[in-house]
């Protein structure tokens, strides 16, 4: 009976051990929530309200491994796309600007929302900017008025602006090109979001434009033949695929499943 007593003693201890772990991530989640309801920024830009998140902790491994590709001379201006639409790219592109605003070297980071067609970037951010990108390569505003800022240190943000009837070939313009060169001398990081590839061209377009390109996919969601023509695509218009990333994983900590994006 004392070996059966035992057995079951450290089983309810090891069960109060795990709710307790439980119960302390639930009160942390609610205090992230409690943050979040003081911000008009979507609750899904995680390294807007806590740099020390573990999903803040995968972007900046991701922004780890962007740098470490080449460290000479990382990619500058880095694409992000996806094969089909609501797959995270730009919440992906929210959340890796601003790890990278925060790294400890504090560079100088842009993102450029230049899905023309039905861009978010300020949906996300709580805000209404109305002069944007299709503004200023239509020359009907200037670049400092498409220029905005939140209460993010080193980040600044371009907006999609308003919706242009040509959005591929305003990108595949020499006011493109400048402007990027532009902007090249101006920032030491530029994050561009861009389309779903498979649906329209323009992510090959300004990915040509590009150091790279990162292919955001849904886990369970986008099957891998539609993956494989996203990335033939690319590379058609000869853009540097230099990775991809998956959102809407669920893997394993200690206790509990936490889900990624």
């Amino acid at each position: 009976m004392g070996k059966i007593t035992n057995a079951l003693k450290k089983a309810a201890e090891e069960r109060l051990e795990r709710v307790e772990k439980i119960n302390k991530i639930r009160e942390q989640s609610r205090l992230v929530i409690k943050k979040m309801g003081n911000s008009a920024v979507d609750p899904k830009i995680i390294a807007y309200f806590d740099s020390k998140a573990l999903v803040t902790e995968q972007y900046k491994i991701l922004r780890t491994n962007m740098l470490s590709l080449n460290k000479n001379h990382p990619p500058k201006v880095l694409v992000i796309t996806s094969s089909i639409h609501s797959e995270g790219k730009t919440v992906t592109s929210l959340n890796l600007s601003m790890a990278i605003a925060q790294s400890t070297q504090k560079p100088k980071v842009l993102l450029i929302d230049a899905d023309m067609r039905r861009g978010r970037i300020d949906r996300y951010l709580g805000i209404k900017h109305p002069v944007g990108l299709a503004d200023v390569l239509r020359e009907k505003a200037e670049l400092n008025e498409a220029l905005f800022k939140i209460n993010v240190d080193n980040l600044t943000f371009i907006s999609c602006g308003s919706i242009p009837d040509n959005p591929a070939e305003l990108l595949d313009s020499d006011k493109m090109r400048r402007l990027l060169s532009l902007l090249r001398a101006q920032f030491d990081s530029i994050i561009i979001d861009t389309p779903p590839i498979i649906s329209v061209t323009d992510s090959g377009i300004v990915g040509a434009l590009s150091d790279g390109a990162l292919l955001v996919i849904q886990a369970g969601r986008t099957q891998r033949g539609i993956v494989k023509r996203a990335t033939e695509l690319l590379q058609q218009t000869h853009t540097k695929l230099l990775g991809h990333v998956l959102t809407n994983i669920e893997y394993h900590l200690p206790e509990y499943i936490y889900r990624y994006l």
